[in-house]
Parts: C-alpha cells; sequence; structure tokens
C-alpha cells in the first residue's frame, strides 16, 4: 500500500511541477523585461536630462518601457507632456 501511496504522490509532485513551470517563465521574462526597461529609462534620464526630458523611476513605468520597447519609452514622454 505504501509503495503505490509513494508512486501516486511522485506523479502527483510532477504534475505539479509541469503546471508551474510556465507561469514562472513568465514572471521571470517579466521581470527581465522590466529590468530592461529600468536600464533604459537610466539612459534616457542621464542624456535626457541635458535637454531637460526626465521620466519618473518607477516599476509601472520600467514595465511599459520593458515591454512594449521603444513604443512604450515615448507613449511615456508624450503621456508627461500633455497628461
Amino acid at each position: 500500500m505504501s509503495v503505490v501511496l509513494f508512486v501516486v504522490l511522485c506523479v502527483l509532485a510532477v504534475l505539479l511541477i509541469r503546471l508551474l513551470i510556465k507561469p514562472i517563465g513568465w514572471a521571470l521574462k517579466l521581470l527581465g523585461h522590466a529590468l530592461i526597461g529600468f536600464a533604459a529609462l537610466f539612459v534616457l534620464n542621464f542624456f535626457g536630462s541635458i535637454v531637460g526630458l526626465e521620466l519618473e523611476m518607477s516599476w509601472l513605468n520600467a514595465l511599459i518601457a520593458g515591454v512594449f520597447g521603444l513604443p512604450g519609452v515615448i507613449l511615456l514622454i508624450l503621456m508627461k507632456f500633455f497628461v
């Protein structure tokens, strides 16, 4: 009986791990994009301060810049000036 229980628990553990791998991968990918967004905002603030163009360093801005890339940065700049 204990061998059957052990096999069933092992199968359930493997299934659970397989179900959780994809969402964890998505979360890590989103975190990586956010870090790239922070780097882009840092570069923009560093060189943009010369002409008076600076954006707030926040997680939301970093996610927008990281996920949407250059169009996201342009959107953030436009939102700063027009909203």
